[in-house]
C-alpha cells in the first residue's frame, strides 16, 4: 500500500483506537480510570499547544504520561487510606515517578499556549 492509499483511507478502514473512537482496544471508555486518562491527556495536549500542535510522537508520550499519572494518583490514593506506604509500594513509586519526570522532559516542561492574539494586518483587513 503506498503512503497515499494510507493518507486518503476512510476512517472506517483504521483502527478504532487511530480514528479516536476507542481510547483502548476492548475497554470501556465510561470507567473512571479511562475518563481520569482520558481527562489527563486532554490537559498535556493543551499544554503543547493544541491538537494541531503536536506530533504523533508527542501524543504518544502523552498518553504514556497520562498512564503513569493516573496509576501514581491510584498508588498515593492507597497510601492516604492504608496509612503510609510499604516500602516495596515506595519502590515502585519512586521508579514510577523518575520515568514520568523523564517522559515530561522529553516533551518540555513547559505549557505552550496557543497564539489567539491575531496579526494586526488581519485585524485591519476584517475590520475593512
Amino acid at each position: 500500500m503506498t503512503s497515499t492509499a494510507l493518507a486518503d483511507a476512510k476512517p472506517t478502514h483504521r483502527s478504532a483506537v487511530s480514528n479516536g473512537s476507542a481510547l483502548l482496544p476492548n475497554v470501556d471508555g465510561r470507567s473512571t480510570w479511562a475518563r481520569r486518562l482520558r481527562d489527563v491527556m486532554e490537559l498535556h495536549v493543551a499544554d503543547l499547544g493544541g491538537e494541531a500542535m503536536i506530533s504523533e510522537a508527542e501524543r504518544s508520550i502523552v498518553r504514556r504520561i497520562a498512564t503513569l499519572t493516573v496509576e501514581m494518583e491510584r498508588l498515593e490514593a492507597g497510601f492516604a487510606n492504608a496509612g503510609g506506604a510499604t516500602s516495596a509500594e515506595l519502590d515502585l513509586y519512586q521508579r514510577t515517578s523518575g520515568n514520568l519526570r523523564r517522559l515530561l522532559e522529553a516533551i518540555g516542561l513547559k505549557r505552550r499556549p496557543r497564539n489567539v492574539t491575531p496579526d494586526l494586518r488581519d485585524y485591519v483587513s476584517a475590520r475593512a
